[in-house]
């Protein structure tokens, strides 16, 4: 499991479980993803990004979380910006906590575990979290105790931003590392196909995200559903 915080221009000490920016990241073991070719990379237009950091505008100093694991790339962007930046990897802890069998995310002793791997900060801690596409892997158990423990360390306002794929019909769908690019333009590396542990859809993410103030949707030429969420 990893953590860090980077605060552009700050000199004072990160908290003692909070690693440092020198300490890399455990390289995620994603046995559990079918092989695709290696490093397939390509970038695209994100509108849930665009409106994601649109939301943000006119502000300094917020705590934004990253769960696509710590990344240079998202960190200048996001601290340039003047924010504080947290990371975790998420495909590492959800291999760690539950292996390849998604059956097993419906441990609560393994789901607490998860839990506190990934969000073990107090209640209200952050303005903004990048979740990415690793909820579309969550079986409903793991699903409903993960945005249960989301909105608890969001803050009142706070947005977060996820992608679901659009087809509600297939059991697999491809899994993405995401690398900030600018306001706008993501890179995106496959890796591997994985068995989704839901079934998505505008309905079923309203209801998800229910005791949320809005859930704001967006459809990209990717067939992914850019889901902007307000606390």
């Amino acid at each position: 499991m990893f953590r860090s915080m980077f605060h552009k221009g700050s000199e004072t000490a990160a908290p003692a479980r909070v690693q440092s920016q020198s300490t890399p990241s455990p390289a995620p073991n994603l046995a559990f993803l079918k092989p695709a070719r290696k490093d397939i990379q390509s970038t695209r237009q994100s509108r849930g990004l665009e409106q994601f950091f649109f939301n943000l505008q006119g502000e300094v100093g917020l705590s934004i979380l990253d769960l696509a694991g710590a990344s240079q790339q998202n960190i200048d962007f996001i601290t340039n910006l003047g924010h504080k930046v947290y990371s975790a990897n998420v495909a590492y802890n959800m291999e760690e906590s539950f292996g390849s069998d998604i059956s097993g995310q419906t441990n609560p002793g393994r789901i607490d575990y998860f839990l506190r791997s990934v969000f073990d900060y107090p209640p209200e801690t952050f303005d903004a979290i990048l979740m990415w596409d690793s909820m579309q892997f969550m079986g409903p158990a793991l699903l409903n105790a993960t945005v249960e423990r989301l909105t608890d360390i969001m803050r009142p306002r706070s947005y977060l931003l996820a992608f679901f794929t659009v087809n509600d019909k297939v059991q697999e769908v491809m899994a993405h590392n995401f690398r900030i690019q600018d306001h706008k333009t993501l890179l995106v590396t496959e890796r591997g196909m994985r068995a989704t542990g839901h079934v998505f859809n505008n309905r079923s993410l309203e209801k998800l995200f229910g005791k949320c103030e809005s859930v704001k949707f967006f459809l990209s030429r990717e067939n992914l559903r850019e889901v902007i969420v307000r606390r």
